[in-house]
């Protein structure tokens, strides 16, 4: 696939590092900056980002303007690996969120609450032993061929491992993109629930929406249709 001029998809890289912890944090709350919702960025990134830069490099890909960072996928083949990692870093985080606590605002503060109280309520099923992704684009690349290809990229990464099948957890909303998109894609979704740190910051209901796909076996076609939308998880 010819992509437009300027732009290119890559592996993640170790020097990817600071750019794919900002993007992340610039493209948290709904597409963007989480600062009005969770001022900490440096947990934020921790939480949504450290595992997959830090323990599986290699299922991660970037997509860069111009020689500039401007969108990642991070993804996972080992799901075992990754929810020991989560099981660890989330008692860190944890902690360290608490020492901070009184330094938050009220925002910040609102956001911890429903962590403790409700967010383990609201997160949908997901499969244990299926490969995972997810990732956020900056408006500028948010181009249909380039978002196609990020995503058929990883894809044929999965399949070329022997890979059958993946998962996302995906925000979605009337507005902007909701779960029938992607069915229409060939994502089957497994489950949906409202996630209601939402409720008084946005004014439409906000979805965390489970779906899997089934992957061809290898070679991956390069027409494979696979929609060209930001997946933006877990935010």
């Amino acid at each position: 696939m010819i992509l437009p001029s300027g732009i290119l998809i890559r592996k993640y890289a170790p020097r990817d590092r600071e750019a794919v912890r900002t993007l992340c944090c610039l493209t948290g709350f709904l597409g963007k900056p989480i600062d009005p919702v969770f001022e900490d960025r440096e947990l934020f990134a921790d939480y949504l980002t450290r595992y997959y830069t830090d323990q599986e490099p290699e299922s991660s890909f970037v997509i860069e303007q111009n020689g500039v960072v401007k969108g990642y996928l991070l993804g996972s083949r080992y799901p075992w690996k990754h929810q020991l990692f989560s099981v660890s870093q989330n008692f860190g985080l944890f902690f360290r969120a608490l020492i901070r606590y009184q330094g938050y605002n009220e925002s910040t503060r609102k956001f911890i609450h429903w962590i403790l109280k409700n967010s383990w309520r609201e997160v949908p099923a997901a499969p244990r032993r299926t490969a995972h992704f997810h990732f956020n684009l900056l408006p500028e690349v948010q181009s249909w061929k380039g978002t196609l290809a990020l995503i058929n990229t990883y894809f044929e990464y999965l399949s070329s491992a022997g890979e059958t099948a993946v998962f996302g957890q995906i925000v979605t909303f009337q507005s902007r993109r909701g779960a029938a998109l992607f069915e229409r894609c060939g994502f089957r979704v497994v489950e949906k629930r409202e996630i209601t740190k939402y409720r008084n910051v946005y004014p439409e209901k906000v979805y965390l929406t489970t779906v899997i796909k089934q992957l061809p076996r290898r070679p991956f076609p390069p027409t494979a249709e696979v929609s060209a939308v930001s997946l933006s998880p877990r935010a």
